[in-house]
């Protein structure tokens, strides 16, 4: 990539593990059920329960699978720094939860995937949002920056 990105993903894994895909995209009312940083050397990183928490990682990314988002490129050193910083903390399975019943709480050093990127792009209250609502939320404040194909409005 030349840009630092958000991508979404609005596929399906395969197996068991992929129920969680449409349950969550339901839930959230949108297309998307998970959301990476990704770097302009190649890299992502997110918080993952399949990777156990934040982790750095290569993903050869299906277009077919993933929605991207071009963010501003002032953002991806702290983003990156974010990420190092917290690489290894747990995957926040309880605060995940929050969307699902109001008596869930969020932890403080545990990790969700969009909790991860809206903090690492120094979002407030990150786990108040889902993958679609962070979606909206960051088309929304650099729709300016999106290639026309990109915008949807």
């Amino acid at each position: 990539p030349t840009t630092f990105h958000a991508a979404f993903y609005k596929g399906d894994r395969p197996g068991l593990t992929g129920l969680y895909n449409p349950i969550v995209r339901w839930w959230d009312h949108g297309p998307f059920s998970h959301c990476e940083a990704v770097f302009r050397d190649g890299m992502s990183a997110s918080s993952s329960f399949m990777d156990h928490g934040v982790r750095f990682k290569r993903i050869n990314y299906d277009p077919k699978k993933w929605q991207f988002l071009v963010l501003p490129d002032d953002l991806e050193l702290s983003a990156r720094d974010w990420f190092q910083v917290h690489e290894g903390e747990k995957y926040d399975v309880w605060g995940n939860f929050r969307f699902l019943v109001d008596f869930a709480s969020d932890s403080p050093n545990k990790w969700f995937c969009n909790e991860a990127l809206l903090s690492a792009l120094g979002a407030h209250d990150p786990w108040r949002f889902g993958p679609n609502g962070t979606y909206a939320f960051l088309y929304t404040m650099y729709e300016h920056l999106q290639p026309a194909h990109l915008r949807i409005r």
